[in-house]
């Protein structure tokens, strides 16, 4: 229950904050239970690349968004207005407000200065810019369409707009702020939620995470990176993505949004609502060496977990269940494998608690990867079953990663404590530890 310090005003750290609402905009999956049921499953839903050509990106495979209408999800928006909002804008609009129905949080149910809206993008309204700009940054070639002849061009370029267009929609009064912290903003963003909640600035927080990286300019950016970043699968898109395998040789780009309702959980119980689980802590760290890298011992990564272990008042023995980054790189999975080496020393590895990842479903959504796991975790602990890692059973695992990564299909078990990996460029790591409601 809530401890308030009458001196102060604030709520104590001894409150809980709930997970009551999910909603997702992502490849496939509009609600929560089609969403469960793909990374239950590990059910794929990369494809084809459609929204940009091949030829112009080298690459095959993408998980797109395709036939979206958020005239379903947004009955109250004009198409005067809609006419005017990016697709990730409106994808991004569409999430919160299936997070709020499913939350059961209705507009009168709350006082909208008391709810806050964090979001997470790494890299803005790229979709939009590209549509605008062709790659020698001429924005008005005679045969191209022009972009700036209404108000609303301001609105699409604005990275924090989706963000703000959802509170205008929704009546959130309270903070509303976007992040940029590439793959761990979603982590971030759902620990300053709880943070305000905890600190009585909110009682609830919509958290979002939204990314349409599927253009020319974000796939040339990654390719120049190397081998073993960009899947370069031609011919079976649900084999692209293969964490922790052998043969692996990176991730596909995945677009969407997911959003997820944080709320008190003394004010979620007095209307009645139980929510899916408890966030209970949330620990970042920049480990301040090479830009693109990232510790390979194990051991920064252990210590993060450790430290929002504590936060939580747990340790390592009573975790049930790392929902990993997954990013089927050779350094990311190796990592979080040694990771696991160094959290549970002397152990063998066939009782350390198993790591999943489902990157191979929709995909990596950069800013909105967090959100994405964040959700598979939650659900992961309502439901009392693990997420499957897609494409691990069938292929032959790296000897370093030849641990419990659930290659066999979901699995139903008791799930108490799970914690949820996070890893970004900028030498960036982050554990977000959640709990059973």
């Amino acid at each position: 229950m809530a401890v308030l310090d009458e001196n102060t005003g604030r709520w104590g750290r001894e409150e809980s904050v709930l997970v009551t609402g999910i909603g997702v905009m992502l490849p496939g999956a509009t609600n929560v239970k089609e969403f469960w049921q793909d990374v239950r499953d590990g059910n794929s839903r990369i494809g084809f690349l459609t929204r940009c050509e091949p030829e112009r990106t080298g690459l095959r495979m993408a998980g797109e968004l395709r036939d979206f209408d958020h005239r379903k999800f947004l009955p109250e928006l004009s198409e005067k207005f809609a006419g005017r909002y990016t697709r990730d804008a409106l994808a991004a609009m569409s999430a919160v407000e299936e997070a709020r129905r499913d939350a059961g949080l209705g507009r009168g149910d709350i006082d909208p200065r008391r709810l806050s809206l964090i979001a997470s993008s790494s890299r803005g309204p790229l979709e939009w810019i590209s549509g605008v700009l062709d790659e020698s940054g001429d924005a008005e070639r005679a045969d191209r369409p022009r972009h700036f002849d209404d108000s609303g061009a301001i609105l699409r370029g604005m990275p924090g707009s989706p963000a703000t267009l959802s509170a205008i929609y929704g009546d959130v009064q309270g903070l509303v702020t976007t992040l940029s912290s590439a793959c761990v903003g979603g982590q971030h963003a759902i620990g300053f939620a709880a943070e305000l909640i905890r600190a009585g600035s909110a009682d609830a927080v919509i958290v979002l995470g939204y990314e349409f990286p599927l253009t020319p300019l974000v796939f040339k950016s990654f390719k120049a990176m190397g081998d073993g970043v960009l899947s370069a699968e031609s011919s079976d898109p649900s084999r692209a993505v293969r964490p922790y395998t052998r043969d692996r040789e990176g991730f596909v780009f995945g677009e969407g949004a997911v959003a997820l309702c944080l709320e008190r959980e003394s004010r979620a119980e007095a209307r009645g609502a139980t929510g899916y689980a408890r966030v209970l802590s949330h620990r970042a760290r920049n480990e301040a060496s090479h830009p693109f890298g990232m510790d390979m011992s194990g051991e920064v990564t252990a210590s993060v977990v450790r430290e929002a272990l504590a936060d939580a008042g747990r340790v390592a023995q009573d975790v049930d269940w790392f929902c990993g980054h997954g990013t089927a790189t050779p350094k990311n999975d190796l990592a979080e494998s040694r990771m696991l080496g160094a959290l549970y020393a002397g152990r063998p590895r066939s009782s350390w608690p198993p790591l999943s990842s489902v990157k191979p479903v929709y995909g990596h959504l950069l800013g909105g990867a967090g959100l994405v796991n964040a959700a598979a975790t939650a659900l992961a602990l309502h439901h009392q079953c693990l997420c499957a890692t897609a494409n691990y059973a069938d292929s032959v695992p790296d000897p370093e990663c030849d641990h419990d990564h659930v290659g066999d299909g979901a699995r139903e078990t008791d799930v108490g404590l799970a914690v949820s990996l996070a890893f970004a460029i900028g030498s960036q790591t982050s554990a977000l530890v959640m709990g059973a409601a």
